[in-house]
């Protein structure tokens, strides 16, 4: 990593750096030191310090999520993209987020996850089977995504050959939150929420006509059926939730666990530590995704007059949240550019903070546990036959490519 300092008086979210996907921490610590509430050429104002998005996090009433002001000249008022991006229970505020999430929490009870562990366990066993048989895998293609996908899919009752096909469509619905976009993209993003829509609306109707107990961790039933203050969800909120799930449902796990295991390969002493202490486990998972945010900035929206970091900011200004630049604050975070497997306190900000606290981050958490867990056990001699691919994104963090040999 380049440890000169780099010139961030100009930076701007729409036009970074060549080299800021390879390396944003250092840029993020310029950020933190010199400007950390960073106003950008749009009028924006990029948040980088530990405290600073805690105060935001916290204050819901102050800060909200709901993006109609900003996605409508986004994505245009009418378009299916702006459609999702303001029916998704991420991006709206109480009351309707409040009723929302807690229909939504019917996907997440503890019996539903605890439906989980054997399938999740037998989908690792199996993937591993087979690197051991070719003598090696992609990460990413053949275990970070297969299993978070395929763990989502059982969960809305989807066949898993479809899995591609949801991937597909996913990638294109989350672009469009990048902080730009090429015409081509809007257009990919918008065709990708119509067929989505599509497809899940004859799942839906199919699981009318054939509902289930929930017995293998199924939750389509519980959503179609969930209750708050006698209201379920509307037929229109419900397709958006389960695109919404398929889609955070795998991201943040594919990127954990392809993270995890590249920066786990490229420190030897840490595998060993693991090797030695397996209950270190829990800790890992949390250290990859405080080291390695999936998701690296969340937004909210000034609802009034607002000071933030010894910064006034007037109502309607919109902060940028920068996940990653507050998970590496050294204010916050003992020596937070090493990587330790044991870090305790660990109070990374990757599932957000307060009523938006990532709804899956209980889920996630135990795919990582039993990935990383099996992985390393499984094949101690585990090496990198090549480097990490990065995606060209900014707001997801995610590796494309990353070849191992077991």
């Amino acid at each position: 990593m380049t440890t000169t300092e780099p010139d961030i008086r100009d930076f701007d979210l729409q036009a970074v750096p060549g080299d800021f996907i390879a390396d944003p921490y250092r840029y993020f610590a310029a950020l933190r030191e010199h400007s950390p509430v960073h106003r950008l050429p749009d009028g924006s104002v990029m948040l980088t310090r530990y405290d600073d998005l805690c105060a935001v996090y916290r204050d819901p009433d102050g800060w909200r999520s709901g993006k109609k002001a900003d996605f409508a000249p986004k994505f245009g008022p009418g378009s299916p993209l702006y459609e999702h991006h303001t029916t998704s229970v991420v991006f709206t505020d109480p009351p309707d987020h409040r009723r929302i999430r807690n229909l939504f929490q019917a996907a997440f009870t503890r019996k539903a996850l605890e439906a989980l562990r054997p399938r999740i366990a037998e989908l690792v066993d199996g993937y591993l089977d087979a690197a051991e048989d070719r003598g090696g895998m992609d990460v990413v293609e053949d275990f970070s995504f297969t299993l978070p996908i395929a763990v989502i899919c059982q969960m809305l009752g989807l066949p898993p050959e479809d899995r591609v096909l949801i991937r597909d469509w996913a990638v294109a619905i989350l672009t469009a939150l990048e902080p730009k976009l090429t015409p081509e993209q809007l257009d990919t993003g918008n065709r990708a929420v119509t067929d989505f829509k599509a497809y899940l609306t004859d799942l839906i109707a199919h699981r009318k006509a054939h509902p289930t107990d929930g017995a293998d961790g199924e939750v389509l039933t519980a959503l179609m059926e969930a209750e708050e203050d006698g209201r379920k969800l509307s037929e229109l909120e419900l397709l958006h939730q389960c695109i919404f799930m398929l889609n955070a449902g795998h991201e943040t796990s594919t990127n954990m666990i392809s993270h995890g295991v590249h920066e786990m390969l490229r420190r030897p002493d840490q595998v060993a530590r693991l090797h030695t202490d397996p209950g270190l486990i829990t800790t890992m998972v949390e250290e990859v995704l405080r080291f390695q945010a999936p998701i690296q900035i969340n937004n909210r929206r000034a609802a009034r007059d607002a000071v933030v970091g010894g910064v006034d900011l007037p109502e309607g200004t919109v902060v940028h949240l920068m996940i990653g630049a507050a998970n590496h604050d050294p204010a916050q975070f003992a020596a937070p550019e090493q990587f330790d497997i044991g870090r305790q306190p660990n109070r990374h900000l990757s599932f957000g903070l307060g009523i938006h606290i990532c709804a899956g981050n209980t889920l996630g958490r135990i795919e990582g546990e039993i990935a990383f867990g099996k992985l390393f056990a499984r094949f101690p001699n585990l090496r990198l036959t090549g480097p990490a691919k990065l995606a060209n994104r900014i707001r997801f963090r995610e590796v494309t490519e990353l070849p191992v040999a077991v």
